[in-house]
């Protein structure tokens, strides 16, 4: 974009990064092995890998370095030992590079993204809220407005922009773009779009940000797309503002299609499968699984179960030891686990949790953030919710997903990042 602004890397930060890779082999781990490059990590899931989750719980943590970073919903990301954050300082959007090790900006671009609200979001910040990408050399970003842009993540430079910021229509319900980047087959899906101008679902070349394919529709919920394998068959699934779809990977062509409608079109919540189940939840709908088969040619949706008790929100679950962990929203948010086989309940808290929780899943605890910087770990498979350990994170309230990066993690609150690692 030609007012674009930016601080270009100096050259002691190229002789730092150099010196790094060589002398410190502990960051240099943390590039090659510890990669959380997108919306719920790795595999999109809220797994947290072994090498990558705690080995012990410590009796408290102790801040390493904070930074400013301005508003916004979108989680940080971690590759290659920097972390990137998309922010707002109304009325840019900001994309920056941090030093994992040290806290210090490598790179900061900026772009104007003026933005009206939706007259309901009174509370809400203007945005980002979509988690950025990280694919090899290259970081994408997709601002409130719709504006899509791919960086070089070394060096902060853009590579190509494309904005879909006339689609994006805030004058009925929809509140901004929310739709995380999606690497799938060497190429960039994104959804954009809004309830006025309808949705797109677009595969983009992550050299050119060209078209490969596209599908329109209904227009976009605020859930991220997801990748599954159902019968053989990879297939894109994701949340429209009053449908699930599920979208052929190599063409783009709609597979199958459910209605979920919600009236305030609240589809937030990024869709879970458990190998066998389509997992899906809203404030008014509650949660349903959903089996997929393919007969005569042609693909079906069939309800599995339904807990209209259990209505997530803003907070995507996580799928292990055949249970489904999560935050309803009901009785001001309680924690819960569900068989995911028969959407029975195995244990749910008695309320007042929070508005909102971040879910991440452990080798051996579930880790729950909430919008009060509360970090809860509990023991996974357990018969009943028991609080192992309980720590406050940030001084502000906190949104977005944490990244652990073994003993240490990284918190973004409303206005800042912080690095935090074990107390004495």
């Amino acid at each position: 974009m030609d007012s674009l602004k930016s601080i270009r890397p100096s050259a002691s930060f190229i002789t730092t990064t150099f010196l790094a890779a060589c002398l410190l082999p502990g960051l240099a781990q943390v590039g090659i092995a510890q990669e959380w490059n997108q919306w719920r990590g790795p595999a999109r899931d809220g797994l947290v890998p072994a090498s990558m989750a705690p080995k012990s719980w410590p009796g408290s943590f102790k801040r390493v370095w904070r930074i400013d970073m301005g508003e916004g919903y979108s989680s940080p990301v971690v590759s290659s030992g920097r972390v990137f954050v998309h922010s707002r300082q109304d009325p840019e959007e900001i994309v920056t590079a941090i030093s994992y090790a040290k806290g210090e900006t490598l790179w900061q671009q900026k772009y104007p993204a003026p933005f009206q609200k939706n007259q309901y979001a009174v509370k809400m910040a203007k945005g980002p809220n979509a988690t950025p990408l990280v694919a090899g050399n290259r970081l994408f970003t997709i601002g409130v407005t719709g504006v899509v842009t791919a960086w070089d993540a070394a060096t902060g430079r853009q590579l190509w922009t494309r904005d879909f910021s006339k689609t994006v229509d805030t004058s009925k319900m929809f509140c901004g773009t929310a739709a995380s980047p999606l690497l799938l087959g060497g190429l960039v899906v994104i959804q954009v779009g809004s309830d006025v101008h309808g949705g797109q679902i677009l595969a983009l070349e992550p050299e050119t940000g060209a078209t490969k394919w596209e599908w329109r529709g209904a227009g976009p919920g605020y859930a991220s797309p997801v990748v599954i394998d159902a019968a053989g068959t990879r297939q894109i699934v994701t949340m429209t503002n009053s449908s699930i779809v599920g979208i052929n990977t190599k063409d783009g062509a709609e597979l199958w299609s459910l209605p979920f409608p919600d009236e305030w079109h609240e589809n937030i919540v990024t869709p879970v499968w458990t190998g066998t189940d389509l997992i899906v939840s809203g404030p008014r709908q509650g949660t349903h699984a959903f089996s997929l088969q393919q007969s005569g040619g042609k693909w079906q949706a069939t309800e599995a179960w339904k807990n209209t008790e259990v209505a997530m929100y803003m907070s995507s679950p996580v799928y292990g030891d055949g249970l489904l962990y999560g935050l309803s929203e009901k009785r001001k948010g309680q924690f819960v686990a569900l068989d995911a086989k028969t959407g029975a309940v195995r244990w749910i808290t008695e309320g007042r949790e929070g508005e909102h929780a971040s879910v991440l899943l452990m080798p051996a605890h579930v880790v729950y953030l909430t919008n009060n910087a509360d970090m809860i770990v509990i023991r996974r498979a357990t018969a009943k919710f028991e609080v192992e350990r309980r720590y406050d994170v940030a001084d502000g309230t906190a949104w977005a997903v944490p990244i652990f990066m073994g003993t240490d993690l990284l918190v973004r609150d409303a206005s800042s990042l912080v690095r935090l690692t074990p107390g004495k």
